[in-house]
């Protein structure tokens, strides 16, 4: 597997329907490392679809989505964009359409955080996601 250093990097223009492409690049990358694509694809849809959401209105600025593995082989999943406010979890409401996202990365990841890039240029989020 001595693909550890190689980046696999998306970038996501400011369209909804992109969400299709990035489940389609998720699958791509993890069916080359033979991993179980599900949560993957769930997680990635959920962090392209924050950032798409709170992140980038209104300007021009791309998200960036990255896939890697980490020592011990689970995946590191990364999405940058150029929104400088820093993403929470909602208590999930039932019968709410939007708010879940970060819920269901939280039950989904092993880990997951945030990080925000130096001179305010945007922020990453993150999330480590086993691969069994």
């Amino acid at each position: 597997m001595g693909q550890g250093a190689a980046e696999n990097e998306m970038v996501v223009k400011q369209d909804p329907r992109v969400v299709a492409e990035v489940r389609r690049f998720v699958r791509l990358v993890t069916g080359q490392w033979g991993m179980d694509d599900f949560v993957p694809c769930l997680v990635a849809s959920e962090l392209v679809t924050n950032a798409l959401r709170h992140a980038a209105s209104g300007r021009d600025e791309d998200v960036i989505l990255r896939l890697s593995r980490t020592e011990d082989d689970a995946l590191w999943m990364e999405v940058q964009d150029a929104a400088c406010g820093l993403p929470h979890m909602l208590a999930a409401d039932t019968s709410s359409e939007t708010g879940r996202g970060l819920f269901i990365v939280d039950q989904y990841a092993r880990c997951w955080g945030i990080r925000a890039l130096a001179d305010n240029v945007g922020k990453v989020v993150f999330a480590v996601i086993d691969c069994t």
